[in-house]
């Protein structure tokens, strides 16, 4: 299987209203570092998973939709929680529908989504594709 990363950064406001969450309930900020992992089972015919700089113009166009946001306003994420993990689904499924779109998407067998909070913790989400 081969694969082809992008790494991007963005910024969110937001709170975790769960006693689960601690101090985090309140409303703070956050910083991700966003790794999008493309996965193929062959190289196209450019002998290459995907072009990278559509990777990550796909992944800039999600990304714009959520930096320096509140998500706690963010119509996508009414009366959901927007924890790392379900950050991590939300772009990885808005990442899919987009590079799914495109020819050379179809090819692909997956993708995978990590957003790291900081160099010691992250989550990641990962999204298989049906064979076409």
């Amino acid at each position: 299987m081969f694969s082809l990363t992008v790494r991007r950064n963005f910024m969110i406001a937001h709170s975790l209203p769960r006693p689960a969450f601690g101090p985090a309930q309140g409303l703070h900020g956050a910083t991700f570092v966003t790794e999008v992992t493309f996965r193929r089972p062959t190289l196209n015919e450019d002998s290459i998973v995907l072009d990278i700089g559509e990777a990550g113009d796909v992944l800039d166009a999600i990304l714009a939709g959520l930096n320096y946001k509140n998500l706690d306003e963010h119509p996508d994420f009414a009366g959901r929680l927007s924890t790392t993990e379900a950050l991590a689904q939300y772009i990885a499924d808005a990442v899919a529908g987009k590079i799914r779109s495109g020819n050379d998407g179809q090819a692909l067998a997956g993708l995978d989504v990590t957003l790291r909070e900081t160099p010691d913790a992250w989550a990641s989400y990962s999204l298989e594709f049906d064979a076409v």
